[in-house]
């Protein structure tokens, strides 16, 4: 697995993950990428958000980096599906801890442009009910001016 902000640090630049977590989140199908537009964090999915160690990389991932000093310079936080290939009952699992995760910690959190497959799944689940999913990037970035202007109404 690797990470890169805008400024090209790497997942293995983190000093909070242990060398043990590394060489086993090299071996994953799922890479993630993170950048920052404005004040929203953008977490680019691409392969798959499978049973094990992939679903569970993605909530390590979010739990390692967006806390702290990172989680206080952002507005909120969107989860790109566009290249998620694949996602099975743990994906969507992992899908729903994240949510309860930001909400806890009263974060704004968008999901972006699932693929067909993985719309159907969030559909099947009624998960896309309880989550905030929007079409495309662009439209979960445009969410969070609309809740700006509406917040100083």
């Amino acid at each position: 697995m690797q990470l890169m902000w805008t400024n090209w640090q790497t997942w293995e630049q983190w000093p909070s993950l242990a060398a043990s977590e590394l060489g086993k989140e090299a071996k994953l199908k799922l890479t993630l990428e993170t950048r920052k537009q404005g004040d929203v964090i953008i977490v680019c999915c691409q392969g798959r958000i499978v049973y094990r160690d992939e679903a569970a990389a993605l909530s390590r991932l979010i739990g390692h980096v967006l806390v702290g000093e990172v989680l206080e310079q952002t507005s909120g936080i969107v989860l790109d599906l566009s290249g998620v290939s694949r996602m099975d009952g743990a994906g969507l699992g992992e899908l729903a801890f994240l949510q309860t995760w930001a909400m806890g910690k009263s974060v704004s959190l968008k999901f972006a442009d699932p693929n067909p497959l993985v719309r159907h799944l969030l559909g099947l689940t009624n998960l896309d009910r309880v989550l905030e999913v929007h079409p495309s990037v662009d439209a979960a970035l445009d969410s969070f001016r609309e809740q700006h202007a509406c917040a100083s109404c």
